[in-house]
């Protein structure tokens, strides 16, 4: 079956991308650990759910206005339908995932008219590494850059076309509002100042008759985006402006990075990065690419969003998640002309040598695997032998189909096989990974959720000790702080103190006689073994159930 005869069949070719987005963002999505994002996600929606405070949410008992609320609905609406189901919390964002990679191939089509290009950029969207763990993680980044990319593709779209398009324009006001519910103006900044510098650079559009629709847009953007905060500002004044301060601080003063930080941007997305590199070389490509007009686009939009994340003081690498979207345009435009030259012949000199050494290197790396498996993890480990037998054999395997796809210049061939090594390892070689990365001492405190006599009593933790969000999402349950060694008194009797210290060591020496405890356990919260660096003892802590010592017709225990 030729690409042309699976291109004129609209149903063949999205079947095909939701499959590769089911093994991208769905299969064996439960088998990481919730981290601190997902947990404080997933921690107020359970209390959005529980108190009905949707419109002013809390987390652990305490206001939570530092993020837009749309993903944490989401979350609140999927524990309603399904209670504490992390795969289904999951699948909501890999659903949101699934439509960011549509919209690239959308938005490839409709910009170059070429379905193919479309596809592959697709493709390399959805098989990009931080996409990948993006798209699986319960958290704001997904849905605030996913939804803006509709809005980047219907503003395109209504841009280019003759007439007014008001229907175009008031889905991009629309999707446009949706980010900035997700994640505040976070997309506008990163993805569409971007876009938008390129597109002003390379298209010039013309604003000739559209200029009311354009209006239309930008009220329709801010009535979705700015009636949450103006509706805090009138409620929650004080608190809503300490949090944007903070906020605003935390760009310029927390994880502060020198300005070629991001230099290493290129890594993000994975297998492609040696490619991405390689299409990146504007001089060389320019004057070769079939869609010149549109490549030149592609590489403006890629350094556009390089430029401006670097510039800000506060860098982390899941801030790059938005340049993956015109990187992958940018490696689809090189396949595409590769495809075309094999199509009249084959490739010759430099055009060959480029896409021999990028495949022959990823093809060398995947051979390699099992070795480097082996030296790392299973001399020490020692799991299943016949588990890492097949995963050798196919590893092997889709190594060669590389290397035979290089050989014969079959690129598409080659983006082939590498779906194939993803979705192997995605069905075979995550769980082993993650089985190898797993601390085997792990006792979760999330087991306190099925001890009868601590579900209708209160949690408390020491004020002086830092409690990981990961822990309250894992008890399932509010933890709240208590500053035992200054109040003059102790919580309402009976409670449950979690603590990473004895219970004899947190309570009050003077009052410790009135009391009784019992140690529930000592729980183990790390993800990681105890002999890594990973380790930390923010995350062991006593269960202790509180308890007056003698009955007492009053239940406060005084000095």
């Amino acid at each position: 079956m030729t690409p042309a005869y699976f291109l004129r069949h609209r149903l063949f070719r999205i079947l095909f991308l939701l499959l590769i987005c089911y093994f991208s963002f769905f299969m064996n999505n439960r088998l990481i650990y919730a981290d601190i994002m997902e947990s404080r996600n997933l921690v107020t929606a359970r209390e959005i759910v529980a108190e009905g405070n949707w419109l002013i949410p809390t987390m652990n008992g305490e206001l939570r206005l530092e993020k837009p609320p749309l993903p944490t609905w989401i979350a609140a609406v999927v524990e309603i339908v399904s209670p504490d189901n992390l795969p289904l919390q999951r699948a909501a964002a890999g659903l949101v995932a699934t439509l960011l990679v549509f919209f690239v191939y959308l938005f490839a089509s409709r910009q170059t008219g070429n379905r193919l290009l479309g596809m592959i950029g697709a493709v390399t969207l959805c098989t990009s590494f931080n996409i990948i763990l993006m798209g699986r993680t319960a958290t704001w980044d997904i849905y605030c850059h996913g939804f803006m990319l509709g809005a980047i593709y219907f503003l395109f779209k209504g841009g280019q076309k003759e007439g007014k398009n008001w229907k175009e324009f008031l889905w991009a006001g629309f999707f446009m509002g949706l980010s900035f519910l997700g994640k505040g103006p976070v997309s506008f900044y990163a993805l569409l100042l971007p876009f938008l510098i390129a597109w002003g650079l390379v298209y010039r559009p013309s604003l000739r008759g559209k200029i009311g629709p354009l209006a239309v847009m930008v009220i329709l953007c801010l009535v979705i985006s700015l009636w949450w905060p103006v509706l805090l500002y009138f409620t929650h004044k004080e608190i809503l402006l300490s949090v944007w301060d903070k906020e605003a601080t935390a760009w310029f003063e927390r994880s502060v990075r020198p300005w070629y930080y991001y230099w290493k941007f290129f890594v993000e997305t994975g297998v492609w990065a040696l490619f991405l590199l390689t299409a990146l070389i504007w001089p060389y490509w320019k004057k070769k690419v079939y869609f010149r007009k549109e490549y030149l686009f592609a590489v403006c939009w890629v350094f556009m969003v390089l430029i401006c994340l670097s510039v800000l003081p506060e860098k982390k690498t899941r801030y790059l998640l938005p340049i993956l979207i015109p990187s992958a345009l940018v490696i689809a435009h090189l396949f595409m002309y590769w495809w075309q030259v094999c199509q009249r012949g084959r490739l010759m000199g430099t055009e060959k040598i480029l896409l021999r050494t990028n495949a022959f290197l990823i093809a060398a790396i995947v051979c390699l695997l099992p070795v480097g498996i082996y030296i790392v993890f299973y001399r020490s480990v020692k799991p299943d032998l016949t588990c890492f037998i097949f995963l050798t054999l196919l590893l092997e395997a889709i190594g060669i189909w590389l290397f035979r796809s290089a050989l014969r210049d079959k690129p598409l061939s080659y983006i082939g096989g590498v779906l194939c090594l993803f979705m192997g390892v995605e069905i075979w070689g995550l769980p082993v990974v993650v089985s190898l990365f797993n601390n085997p001492g792990l006792k979760s405190i999330h087991a306190v959720r099925e001890i009868g006599k601590l579900k209708e009593l209160p949690f408390y933790y020491d004020c002086r000790e830092e409690l990981r969000i990961e822990i309250v999402y894992e008890a399932g349950r509010k933890i709240l702080p208590y500053c035992f060694q200054e109040e003059k008194r102790l919580p309402a009797l009976p409670f449950v103190l979690v603590s990473q210290e004895s219970a004899e060591k947190v309570l009050p020496a003077d009052l410790q006689q009135h009391l009784r405890w019992e140690v529930i356990g000592l729980y183990d919260d790390n993800k990681r073994p105890a002999d890594t660096p990973w380790h930390s003892p923010k995350f062991v802590h006593y269960v202790t159930l509180v308890s007056a010592a003698v009955p007492s017709r009053n239940s406060e225990v005084t000095p």
